[in-house]
């Protein structure tokens, strides 16, 4: 999530549509968790109807459809885990259970097509509870750590785990093509961060980008013929040095974030937003012509010569035209998914908090 200022949860993601680490979660001992779901006061959101939220406990954030749109995925804290977990539940809230192990941390997860595999990033295969975080100078105001994950597939319960990625540095953001074929992540493996292609078993990697700076969170489009993410890459000399600072210390230090496309090989590369925010957490509208994503755009501080920390919903076509605001409150909106059908949307917010500044889960049916 790299901007001149974070989300105002202020809680590290681990760079998922992403960015962020979210820390973990429990449950009660038979692995479920039963909350009810409630439905909110409608706002001046008009594409949204049915505001309904899903989770109540600790902070939570991308949740994301399975392909037949029934279940969501999402990674969260409830319960006091002192790293994230993987969670699954139904899309009414209901049915939660916990998938992936007990220790270590885990985030960026997502449905394989046909309901019999998940995907996730891991660090379980390291000692440990939870991986230490990398340590930034004190005038750094927002940064994420790079924590050495690793992609890891498994049954829908969680069992059968098996490692996909075996790499030293940040291997995560895992997406998968409605195909069931390849999987695109964001990894640190080559001394940049950049975005890589490989098949369902963790075969035939493939680089997709190669310019210096930050390439992140990619998403197949239905498909599978194209990408969307969000990038930074430094110009000045000034940048690039921080940039270098950053990647040897494992780390990411806030910065503006634009959404780019992509051909699924990495050929085509299209900037779709210029603008100086940060726009990111990009994912495709069903109909494949359309990406939805998170900005702060629309928060310029005056006082602080800088954006804020209020970040809302936007679509935007392809092309890069049509931009449109989809949410209009003044607090985190972001991680948003539509269904396959296109008739519902699920995204994490500050609403409705139980806490200051926690982040839930919430679902709406779309309006055209």
């Amino acid at each position: 999530m790299p901007t001149s200022a974070f989300p105002a949860s202020g809680h590290r993601w681990a760079l998922h549509g992403a960015l962020i680490v979210w820390i973990g979660l429990v449950v009660s001992l038979d692995g479920r968790a039963s909350e009810p779901s409630m439905a909110l006061q409608p706002s001046d959101d008009r594409h949204m109807s049915n505001l309904t939220q899903l989770t109540f406990d600790g902070d939570n954030g991308e949740a994301y459809f399975s392909f037949d749109g029934r279940k969501l995925i999402f990674q969260s804290n409830r319960g006091g885990f002192a790293c994230d977990k993987i969670w699954t539940m139904d899309i009414d809230g209901g049915n939660k259970r916990m998938v992936s192990p007990d220790h270590g941390a885990h985030t960026c997860s997502f449905f394989v097509p046909g309901g019999d595999s998940i995907v996730f990033a891991s660090t379980s295969h390291l000692d440990g509870a939870c991986p230490p975080k990398p340590q930034w100078p004190d005038h750094i105001r927002y940064a994420w750590p790079l924590y050495p994950y690793d992609i890891y597939r498994a049954n829908p319960d969680g069992s059968g785990l098996v490692r996909l990625t075996d790499n030293p540095k940040y291997d995560a953001e895992p997406i998968v093509s409605a195909d069931g074929r390849s999987i695109v992540f964001g990894s640190q493996r080559d001394g940049d961060f950049d975005i890589y292609r490989m098949d369902i078993d963790g075969s035939n990697v493939q680089r997709l980008t190669d310019a210096v700076g930050y390439d992140g969170g990619p998403w197949f489009s239905p498909d599978a013929s194209q990408v969307a993410w969000r990038a930074w890459h430094p110009q000045t000399e000034d940048e690039k040095a921080q940039w270098r600072d950053n990647m040897a210390k494992d780390y990411v230090q806030s910065t503006p974030l634009d959404i780019w496309v992509m051909n699924a090989d990495g050929s085509d590369k299209r900037r779709l937003t210029d603008n100086g925010a940060t726009n990111w957490a990009p994912s495709w509208h069903p109909d494949g012509r359309r990406i939805v994503f998170s900005s702060n755009m629309d928060d310029w501080r005056e006082d602080l010569q800088t954006f804020g920390h209020n970040f809302e919903l936007y679509l935007i076509n392809s092309d890069g035209s049509g931009l449109q605001r989809l949410t209009h409150n003044k607090v985190f909106d972001s991680f948003p998914m539509f269904s396959p059908d296109g008739r519902k949307i699920v995204f994490g917010a500050n609403r409705n908090p139980a806490k200051p500044r926690a982040t839930d889960i919430f679902i709406a049916d779309w309006n055209e």
